[in-house]
């Protein structure tokens, strides 16, 4: 059984502006759940989690709700919101009355795109992060790797919310052993606290154009160190991950840089994190689709 806690869908028309940057020509088209599912069935991964992709408009959220309704391996969807915001709490009940509403399990907002490495230290973010813990969601935190010691007092500053690191805090791994040393400090404090759950995802995107899964392994071995692999999972972060590899050689390269690990501990990050931090077995979750298999 293999879930991928991360990947995007989007129709570039409606307002991903980011997607205009350079170097970016492979993934400017759209991704749809049609899309998706021949790619689940090609690397087989039985179900997902789809994140808001930097669109940063509430209308996303009713419409990826609407493709979990609709698509059966969409199990959950982790939609956009202003943390910052003060209606965080009215914005959450907006969602869940949209269609598949039942379907939201998290929250995220471009975090990695605000300057101030201490976003998360602000008055306002803290009562969005409590919000959305009061709601019983969880926060994914899409961050830069400067941006961790800040994530780190967040989460112990609001221990009842599930926090998401999202592709291990992007570690400059195309800088090698400098990428490493500058990260692990400060990623480490932030997997000490039981309330985070991390992400290998993401990372083919932060390795030089011409990687290996040699290039992944430290990164990858510090993480399974620090978080233990019941609380790591696996994502894709297709389409994303097109620019350096299609979505079957993601999942291998994983597998590659992975260290020695029992047949428990590998499901636990192909499948059972995900279970858990994701509620994907809660009412709602379609769980005939996520029934662990033999």
């Amino acid at each position: 059984m293999i879930i991928d806690a991360h990947h995007h869908l989007w129709r570039p028309e409606r307002g991903y502006t980011w997607l205009a940057e350079p170097g970016l020509a492979a993934i400017r088209r759209p991704f749809t759940p049609a899309d998706l599912t021949v790619e689940l069935a090609a690397a087989g991964v039985h179900g997902t989690v789809l994140v808001e992709g930097g669109r940063c408009h509430p209308d996303e959220a009713a419409e990826f709700l609407g493709y979990a309704a609709d698509t059966a391996p969409i199990l959950r969807v982790v939609a956009w919101i202003d943390v910052a915001a003060g209606d965080v709490p009215a914005t959450i009940d907006g969602y869940r009355r949209s269609r598949g509403g039942e379907l939201l399990v998290g929250l995220r907002s471009q975090v990695q795109g605000e300057a101030d490495p201490d976003y998360l230290d602000r008055p306002d973010v803290r009562r969005g992060l409590a919000g959305i813990a009061a709601a019983g969601l969880a926060f994914d935190l899409v961050i830069r790797a400067d941006q961790l010691p800040a994530a780190a007092r967040a989460a112990r500053a609001v221990p009842q919310l599930r926090f998401v690191l999202d592709h291990l805090g992007k570690p400059r791994i195309d800088e090698g052993a400098a990428g490493l040393r500058r990260w692990r400090d400060p990623f480490a404090a932030l997997a000490a606290n039981p309330n985070v759950t991390g992400k290998l995802s993401g990372l083919v995107t932060e390795a030089a154009p011409e990687w290996s899964p040699d290039d992944l392994r430290p990164f990858v071995e510090v993480a399974v160190e620090e978080f233990g692999p019941d609380r790591l999972m696996f994502g894709s972060d297709w389409p994303v991950c097109l620019l350096r590899s299609g979505y079957p050689g993601v999942r291998r390269a994983l597998e590659a840089a992975l260290p020695p690990l029992t047949a428990r501990e590998r499901h636990e990050i192909f499948a059972g994190t995900a279970l858990r931090a994701y509620e994907l077995t809660r009412q709602g979750a379609r769980p005939e689709t996520v029934r662990p298999s033999a």
